[in-house]
């Protein structure tokens, strides 16, 4: 859901702040008030393009805002993590959205404060807002979503998601098979490479962490002087000197041993200076003991050399570190054993894969009963309403493509089988007697397609909660009675999810549970837009003037009171 829209020096706006809610949130004014900038605004928001000839004559920039507030669900976090953007971990989001415009042509995309590319933006503009105006009905124009359509109306959840875990299974089995079936030669040709990688690395006989403890033999190996000057030297100061340490210690102990005597506060340093004078003779006997150990061996240290060069070859072969040499050879110990036995795999899968193509085709039947059935109602009830709005001789067929049980046993079928079934259904429609039916892309114009688009949605029960969805002048060129069944449709839509609506029609304006105007205001020789929500009087008056037009009289203000009274 939008919650609150900023815009800045965007075509006539300076600056403008509208806070929106659930509901139905209607806008309205005089034709020509900037209403257009507002749908442009948000269709930026959800991943539109936007060109810098928007930014406001005279400035440099520009920025587009908006805060949504969105329920977090699996499909969101696995969009953002692919993306690597961070999102909270929270059961409601809010999701700041910005789009900052520069007259040079730099734009830069933010979402919560995080830069990101148009692509990831429009990816989460399908969850953000639907917009429907004239010329933007790409979700109602391409086939791909009549399906989703149909089929929220067909109530085919369960089906569908029967079919879509026999379809992945099915993927999975085909795509084994697939690679068992591989041409015999390059199978024979892969399984003696391998088995010359298992040779070489068994016969390396390597072991994870051997280089770095070969690295470390090699710097003591290359600095025996050094090492015996620093062992001596802290041998001496430890335990061999007259003032060692060890020796001085021994001193204080005694000493404060005499002074417990006196002082029993003394007594508690007793255990931590006798542990202190332990570790200081451990470590002075351990570094005597290195120190006699340290001797300089050049065929020690070719041997080194040699060994890690062999290793290097390995890690550079086969993945940059010894963890990777030893699980190259697992892996290839592991694929070695399956072609061994490909042949009886692949009998296993090629049977598996038709079991589980029978039961895809059993499922993905039922579906097409069940959509058929169910697309000869949602046909009937969608004229019926379109009726309603102004489209009287408006037909609406649902067309489906979908092989036939004998065409389904050859395998030839299987190219139709997706995640959805075996269907592929399109929209036809004609708005016109004498007409016949044609692909909604090839017939439908804005208007149509908007109030197409808004009967679809509450015939067929299509609502997400949490997104918001735009018709801009769905009720073009209509009134009257029309216009209200447009208004009525809008707020049953609008019980289900946000609705933010352009309008010129009272019959609509009259049913906004937050109406808004949009005027356009000269200021000197300045002219700028400014948006506001309006109080139940000023609803009163904006309304009359929709009625009445510039010269509002006080009979189109009772007929606005009216209107309004049969609202609530």
């Amino acid at each position: 859901m939008l919650s609150l829209l900023k815009i800045k020096n965007i075509a006539l706006i300076d600056e403008l702040s509208v806070e929106f809610a659930a509901g139905l949130n209607l806008l309205t004014g005089e034709t020509g008030s900037g209403k257009s900038i507002i749908v442009d605004s948000l269709g930026a928001l959800t991943g539109e393009r936007v060109s810098s000839d928007l930014i406001k004559e005279g400035e440099e920039k520009a920025r587009i805002e908006g805060l949504f507030l969105i329920k977090a669900s699996a499909d969101l976090h696995e969009l953002f993590y692919e993306s690597g953007v961070e999102l909270e971990d929270a059961d409601e989001i809010d999701l700041i959205v910005r789009r900052d415009l520069s007259s040079t042509g730099r734009n830069r995309i933010f979402v919560n404060n995080q830069l990101v590319t148009q692509t990831f933006l429009k990816k989460i503009g399908v969850i953000l807002g639907e917009i429907h105006g004239q010329g933007e009905q790409a979700l109602l124009f391409n086939p791909a979503n009549h399906l989703v359509i149909l089929d929220s109306y067909s109530r085919t959840q369960t089906l569908r998601e029967k079919i879509a875990k026999k379809y992945r299974e099915m993927k999975n089995v085909r795509k084994e098979l697939e690679d068992l079936r591989e041409d015999e030669s390059q199978k024979l040709e892969l399984m003696d490479y391998m088995q010359f990688q298992i040779d070489e690395i068994k016969k390396a006989n390597v072991e994870i962490g051997e280089d770095e403890a070969l690295e470390e033999e090699k710097k003591r190996l290359n600095n025996v002087e050094k090492l015996s000057k620093l062992t001596d030297e802290s041998y001496a100061i430890l335990y061999e000197n007259e003032d060692a340490i060890v020796g001085n210690l021994e001193k204080i102990i005694r000493r404060i041993d005499e002074l417990s005597e006196y002082d029993s506060s003394f007594a508690e340093y007793k255990e931590g200076l006798d542990t202190a004078q332990a570790v200081l003779e451990d470590l002075a006997f351990a570094v005597r003991d290195f120190g006699g150990s340290v001797e300089f061996s050049p065929e020690r240290l070719e041997e080194i050399e040699t060994r890690l060069a062999e290793l290097s070859r390995l890690k550079r072969k086969y993945g940059g570190s010894l963890q990777n040499v030893v699980w190259n050879l697992e892996e290839s110990i592991e694929r070695i054993e399956r072609y061994s036995t490909a042949e009886e795999r692949e009998k296993e899968l090629a049977e598996k894969l038709e079991k589980l193509r029978q039961e895809y085709i059993q499922i993905a039947q039922k579906l097409h009963h069940k959509r058929a059935k169910s697309a000869k109602k949602f046909e009937k009830e969608i004229e019926k309403n379109l009726k309603a709005v102004a489209l009287e001789k408006a037909k609406f067929v649902v067309k489906f493509e979908t092989p036939s049980s004998s065409e389904l046993k050859n395998a030839e079928s299987d190219k139709s089988f997706t995640s959805k079934g075996i269907d592929k259904v399109e929209f036809y429609f004609s708005a016109n007697p004498g007409q016949s039916p044609k692909p909604l892309a090839k017939v439908a114009s804005g208007g149509e397609a908007s109030r197409l688009m808004l009967i679809l949605k509450t015939v067929a029960g299509i609502n997400y909660p949490e997104k918001s969805v735009v018709f801009d002048e769905v009720d073009a060129g209509i009134g009257g009675r029309v216009a209200e069944a447009v208004g009525l449709k809008l707020k049953e839509l609008s019980k289900t999810q946000q609705v933010l609506c352009v309008t010129h029609q009272p019959q609509v304006a009259s049913l906004a549970d937050h109406h808004f105007t949009v005027e356009k205001i000269s200021k000197g020789k300045k002219t700028i837009v400014n948006v506001r929500e309006l109080n139940e009087a000023e609803q009163i008056e904006e309304i009359a003037r929709m009625l009445a037009g510039e010269k509002i009289t006080d009979a189109a203000r009772q007929n606005a009171r009216e209107m309004l009274g049969m609202t609530g």
